[in-house]
């Protein structure tokens, strides 16, 4: 790979993985986890599920990006063939890719909601806002197909103009600027909602430490959180992997990945709740937490429109860092592989995703209970796209594991990693055994939730995957090794 394709400065892929790890999860569902499943013991059982889990296979998954210089696509194709394994294990690159195009779908969608909000605080549409008020005008917006495809639009153009631009001259250049202002407004947001709020119950309802509240179904989440919290599966990583310079060190990058996402989600939560709290209102989750409770807390605090708008300006940055990295590694593949212009290739995977994003957008009026989707699955669009999406990701994160600790060898890893032997040894025990069983439970823990024809389809997908391991296993001859 030419220097062209590398980033400029190491700390732009810090930059870059940060952002696509802190989207929308961060904002709206793992403070209201945290809260619900045990304030600080949620939190110590998500940070060892980090580290044994989501840390470890983001490691593989910049391992590979680096070691291969290539797409995700591209670079199984490479990788399969320089160690010799099955070609089996290529689906893990078009699997990503079909990961990262749907959730591209409907997060478009999602995040196209902020734009509304951003503009309802910014014209002073929300003053004086009731709770009623605030339930009918979120209703008005899910129930008007052309307002959601018209947010819907204008988000996903915004992202691929960015990622259309390359990957100096796009990428990277926004992010050194997106990233920075992001976590400035963060800060002026929970300096904020300290002064307006009520910090004291925000902290005992995220930080007080309460096991008897930590289920077994908060431990569960605790690792799905920890393994979807940092974009794993979904080929992101692994693209901006390739762009690595080759002397950074991936170990240090990918702890400070992970403690910074967790940073931003509870300082995010801490602001959340402090303004929610102080304005008199119960806690929330999901849609309801950042489009309901949140736009109502704001509308009754002073200065509110203005912190109201620069939180809305924070949800879509973060949303934006998101969704480039969704479109990257696809775009990157079809610019190897035919040879397109990047702005072609870029308008291709967002074609693809806003056409699909379209099933979601008429899933919340038109297609309500009557479309393709009810009468084949019993849920709508955008509930069969976001179940796909929490089979397929966890999926391609345990066959990224099981490739990384058990098709490459120890030196091939040692070359990237930079790190002491000890390091090593326990990175390929938790790669190779550990990661992928708690990432077992993150997949398994989705499918009692499919009905219909989707469990045979995700079965054959599954059948795929375990061919591919088992092939790579018994044929490769460093499979064994140590």
């Amino acid at each position: 790979m030419s220097t062209d394709n590398v980033w400029t400065h190491k700390g732009t892929f810090l930059l870059a993985a940060v952002g696509s790890a802190v989207g929308l999860g961060n904002l709206w569902r793992f403070p209201y986890l945290v809260g619900e499943h045990g304030g600080g013991a949620f939190i110590l059982v998500y940070a060892v599920c980090v580290l044994a889990i989501g840390v470890p296979i983001l490691i593989a998954e910049v391992l590979l990006g680096r070691s291969s210089r290539r797409s995700p696509i591209m670079g199984m194709q490479f990788l399969t063939r320089c160690h010799g394994a099955s070609r089996g294990w290529e689906v893990i690159g078009w699997l990503s890719a079909f990961s990262a195009i749907l959730v591209l779908s409907f997060y478009s969608v999602i995040s196209g909601w902020a734009l509304h909000y951003l503009w309802e605080m910014l014209t002073g549409k929300l003053r004086e806002a009731t709770s009623i008020s605030m339930q009918q005008d979120f209703a008005a917006l899910l129930d008007s197909p052309l307002l959601l495809t018209l947010y819907h639009t204008l988000f996903i153009v915004g992202c691929a103009i960015i990622v259309a631009r390359g990957i100096h001259r796009g990428l990277e250049r926004t992010l050194r600027v997106l990233m920075p202002l992001l976590l400035l407004i963060l800060m002026l947001v929970v300096f904020y909602a300290g002064s307006v709020g009520d910090m004291s119950a925000a902290a005992d309802f995220l930080l007080s430490f309460d096991v008897e509240r930590l289920s077994l179904e908060g431990w569960l989440e605790a690792m799905g959180q920890s393994f979807f919290t940092l974009s794993l599966g979904m080929g992101a990583i692994m693209a901006y992997g390739a762009y690595m310079s080759s002397d950074a060190s991936l170990t240090l990058t990918a702890f400070s990945i992970a403690l910074i996402d967790t940073l931003v989600a509870i300082l995010a939560g801490l602001a959340i709740f402090a303004l929610v709290f102080g304005a008199g209102l119960a806690p929330d989750s999901g849609p309801g937490l950042m489009f309901i409770s949140l736009p109502l807390a704001f509308s009754a605090m002073p200065y509110g429109a203005l912190l109201g708008s620069l939180f809305f300006v924070l949800v879509l940055g973060a949303a934006a860092s998101s969704a480039v990295s969704l479109i990257e590694p696809v775009a990157a593949w079809l610019v190897e592989r035919f040879a397109l212009a990047r702005a072609v290739a870029t308008g291709v995977v967002v074609i693809i995703a806003w056409s699909l994003g379209l099933a979601s957008v008429v899933s919340f009026n038109l297609w309500q209970t009557d479309s393709p989707f009810h009468q084949w699955f019993g849920l709508s669009a955008f509930n069969v796209f976001e179940l796909i999406s929490h089979v397929t990701l966890p999926l391609c994160g345990l066959l990224v594991a099981l490739f990384a600790g058990w098709a490459l060898t120890p030196t091939e890893s040692h070359k990237e990693m930079h790190t002491r032997s000890q390091w090593l040894h326990l990175w390929r025990l938790l790669i190779r055994f550990v990661a992928p069983t708690g990432v077992a439970f993150v997949f398994l823990r989705a499918l009692p939730r499919i009905e219909g024809y989707l469990l045979p389809t995700l079965g054959a997908v599954i059948i795929v995957g375990a061919f591919a391991a088992s092939r790579v296993l018994v044929s490769h001859p460093g499979a064994d090794s140590t």
